[in-house]
């Protein structure tokens, strides 16, 4: 290395949050002389507001309570769910050693949630119970942590950096890596490091970049800091991307009283199979798209890709509402009487005498609204819906008041990003590596886990476990 000592390191890690911060510590505890950047004032990154769900198979507290699973069935899943779609070097990879990341949680404290594992329904579900979270979700992650990063850096040449952004990766004439440039107090700083790994999220909070790479309208319920810094550092540096063609937006939150373009997931509608609906789904132009109990939420959200704008609206009438209770309940953690507050003070959430005045309100085409209700109670009447096959059909929507929300395909995390291979190394457009650079966490994308599809836990998991392994690795190559 060639500068002071204070700026030459094994190994750079920018990001600290859910990949970076198990990465430096790793690589740390391995020996290296490592360096954690961060360019927000907080570490943690989305686990500040992530459910934090994780999925292994073969740990010790699925054996605790007598379930039987391997790495092989949780395999099967991943590719059932994933229709094929992710990338399988990368799933080996994370079903064999998902088991050790979820038992170093637990030697660590880890305070699961008491019903977990468990079967988790809000996509397609695994076969086997497998799926763990924290009782406080991701900030029960990021407690374990935040413990662990604190012990390293009292034992072990850890350095970390806050409010610390990287400006650019150094690369020499071939394109190898030689450390990276890290603005801190005023100032550039230049870091020497033969490797550097790129941990820093996704760009769910960045319109134009999202809009530009997953070529979809964004309304998002990411991070606020998710805002693609690792993917221009890497393009930069000259990184391929991978993921194309495997975005899928989730259900959304409610639309958020103060910025526009995004949703708050903390208090959105639940649309899940789990909750068998009284309401329809209507496009703008007042139309049905799917059947609203189709019971695979993955379907239903291929579908919503297809509308305008992919946005919809649930309409219901005050008798569906008055039930709204309990596992029932249409917005989560909000009884029947919080809901009709909301409505006409929140923007997209409207209350109407008439299903006309309602269409009105939302921005819906008026007669093509009263006709689709008026099938839909015809449809109710008869026992069957011709339409769409929904199955479920408690009531017509006759009582006034008469509701709509308004919900969009929103972003929590994004599907392309950087290009790796299965040492985590990262590949320029061509296929090879660039010496000396690694990517982990979502900046890779979470299509590479996940495929075309939500599937349990393939997010965080990977995160923790890839940056565990890149850690390790990378000390034993500075041996």
């Amino acid at each position: 290395m060639n500068g002071p000592a204070d700026s030459a390191y094994d190994v750079v890690v920018i990001g600290a949050g859910t990949a970076g911060i198990p990465c430096a510590i790793s690589a740390a505890q391995g020996g290296a002389r490592v360096l954690l950047v961060e360019k927000d004032s907080l570490i943690g990154g989305t686990l500040h507001i992530s459910g934090g769900h994780l999925a292994a198979a073969g740990t010790r507290r699925q054996a605790e309570r007598g379930i039987e699973d391997s790495p092989e069935a949780h395999l099967d899943d991943i590719r059932r769910i994933s229709q094929g779609t992710a990338r399988e070097d990368l799933i080996q990879t994370l079903a064999h050693h998902a088991a050790q990341t979820v038992d170093w949680l637990d030697e660590r404290g880890f305070a699961f949630a008491a019903e977990t594992p468990r079967i988790v329904y809000g996509h397609e579900p695994y076969r086997t119970a497998r799926t763990y979270y924290g009782r406080d979700e991701g900030m029960s992650i990021l407690e374990v942590l935040r413990a662990e990063l604190e012990k390293t850096q009292a034992a072990y040449d850890l350095t970390l950096w806050t409010n610390a952004p990287v400006t650019e990766i150094r690369q020499d004439d071939q394109g190898r890596v030689l450390g990276v440039t890290v603005y801190r107090e005023g100032r550039d700083v230049e870091i020497d490091a033969p490797s550097v790994v790129i941990a820093t999220g996704g760009f769910g909070s960045e319109h134009e970049l999202f809009e530009e790479l997953e070529k979809s309208p964004l309304v998002s319920a990411a991070y606020k800091a998710s805002t693609g810094d690792g993917i221009h550092l890497g393009m930069a540096a000259g990184a391929g991307l991978q993921g194309e063609g495997t975005y899928l937006p989730t259900f959304g939150g409610l639309p958020d009283p103060r910025t526009p373009g995004r949703a708050n997931w903390s208090d959105r509608q639940r649309l899940t199979s789990e909750r068998p609906p009284f309401e329809i789904y209507v496009n703008v132009e007042g139309r049905r798209w799917v059947a609203e109990d189709e019971p695979s939420i993955d379907e239903k959200e291929r579908a919503l890709t297809k509308i305008t704008d992919q946005t919809f609206w649930t309409i219901f009438d005050d008798a569906a509402l008055s039930q709204s209770t309990g596992a029932m309940e249409m917005v989560v953690g909000a009884e029947p009487d919080q809901v009709r507050a909301m409505m006409n003070n929140r923007p997209g959430l409207h209350s109407a005498d008439s299903i006309a005045e309602l269409a009105a309100l939302a921005g819906i085409d008026a007669a093509n609204l009263e006709a689709t209700v008026a099938r839909y109670n015809e449809a109710v009447a008869k026992g069957v819906d011709e339409e769409f096959g929904r199955k479920h059909l408690p009531a017509p929507i006759a009582q006034g008041p008469f509701y709509a929300i308004r919900n969009h395909a929103i972003t929590l995390v994004t599907f392309m990003g950087l290009d790796i291979d299965d040492s985590f190394a990262v590949r320029d457009e061509a296929g090879a590596q660039i010496p000396g650079l690694y990517a982990v966490g979502e900046v890779i994308g979470a299509g590479a886990t996940c495929g075309n599809s939500f599937c349990s836990g393939m997010l965080v998991t990977p995160a923790l476990t890839f940056g565990r392994l890149l850690g390790e690795r990378l000390a034993q190559q500075g041996a």
